[in-house]
């Protein structure tokens, strides 16, 4: 018998703070709560995500996320059957805001604790919108990740390939900031970018001239600054074309990139479907490339909606109702981990963090 199930989640493990109720039954799967909590205003600033003060920030407001959750929901802590939480990968401070909430409700209701993998959440999440069946390629492309898995069970995640440097949203962030635009700076490069002529920059494609699935956007960006840089050397600065032929230079070599990278991680995974998360999954240049290459290939393309595709605690609760279902359960000594590769056997991609592989 297929029993009802229902779970609370907790997300914290970057610059959002988020918490959410997931129902899974006979009548299906249900989101009955979602609450999302952004700091874009805290580190407008800083040009960045600073993790100290995301995770003051977290610790805050998780509780009161966890409270806006369950009224939204209509619900009592005695009418759910567990605690999903990300407990990794991410930064640290803000992961070990979220498990210590995690932790505190689990022992105050006797209720169940689950710890998940963020990534997890984002590769499960098409099961929870679409009910996606087993096994499937995903695609996470986001501001700190990018990796193609094959995925076989909600523990089973095989890496095909990925980013050896910089994520994709980290390199747009990036260029944004060099072109003198404001942040979040993936949105704003696409829109640039529909002004601009893609093939006035000779840009390079890194890595296609190599076999495999992995990519590499750290030379691509050195490579619009030196165009920008020699732009401004020329006329004593750069006009708005020159800006969005800067930003369109720049999406087409990534849009390349991606969608070869994309056709030959098809081809080794021989699956019958790609879906893709992460907020560069909302870049419609990407998108239309990618679809265009699963229909290439006869395979179903999937993106879940935006706002399940960035960082949200849906997908966490999701991916704590997948365990659950396994029969699988943390207790009180669960701990926050900054690393945490959902693919326990492949080598870590180099360069990807200082300290080890992010993912």
């Amino acid at each position: 018998m297929y029993n009802t199930i229902t779970l609370l989640g907790i997300e914290s493990s970057c610059d959002d703070t988020a918490a959410a109720i997931v129902r899974d039954g006979p009548d299906g799967r249900h989101i009955l709560a979602s609450i999302v909590e952004g700091q874009t205003s805290l580190h407008a600033a800083f040009g960045g995500v600073v993790p100290e003060i995301a995770a003051r920030a977290h610790a805050e407001r998780v509780d009161g996320c966890v409270a806006q959750a369950m009224a939204a929901a209509g619900l009592g802590f005695g009418d759910l059957d567990g605690i999903a939480v990300t407990a990794g990968p991410g930064l640290i401070g803000g992961v070990l805001a979220g498990v210590m909430c995690g932790k505190g409700l689990s022992a105050a209701t006797g209720l169940p604790l689950i710890g998940v993998n963020h990534l997890a959440g984002h590769a499960l999440t098409p099961r929870l919108t679409d009910g996606l069946a087993f096994p499937y390629l995903m695609l996470l492309v986001s501001g700190g990740h990018c990796q193609y898995l094959r995925v076989d069970g909600p523990d089973s995640f095989t890496r095909l390939g990925g980013s050896i440097d910089d994520a994709p949203g980290e390199a747009f962030d990036k260029v944004a900031k060099v072109l003198g635009l404001p942040q979040p700076g993936g949105p704003m490069v696409e829109a640039e970018a529909r002004a601009g002529n893609p093939k006035r920059f000779a840009l390079p494609r890194p890595l296609l001239d190599r076999p495999g699935c992995d990519m590499s956007f750290s030379g691509l960006k050195t490579a619009l600054l030196r165009a920008r840089d020699a732009v401004i050397a020329e006329k004593g600065g750069m006009t708005r074309a020159d800006r969005a032929d800067l930003c369109a230079g720049f999406q087409a070599a990534v849009v390349d990139v991606m969608a070869e990278k994309t056709r030959r991680a098809l081809d080794i995974s021989q699956v019958s479907a790609l879906a893709v998360a992460g907020g560069v999954a909302a870049n419609q240049a990407i998108r239309a490339a990618l679809e265009t290459v699963c229909a290439n290939a006869g395979v179903r393309f999937l993106a879940p909606p935006l706002a399940l595709c960035t960082d949200n605690a849906a997908m966490i609760a999701w991916a704590g109702i997948e365990r659950f279902r396994l029969g699988e359960r943390d207790d009180l000594t669960l701990s926050a981990r900054p690393r945490w590769p959902l693919d326990q056997t492949s080598p870590a991609l180099l360069g990807y963090g200082k300290k080890g592989a992010k993912a």
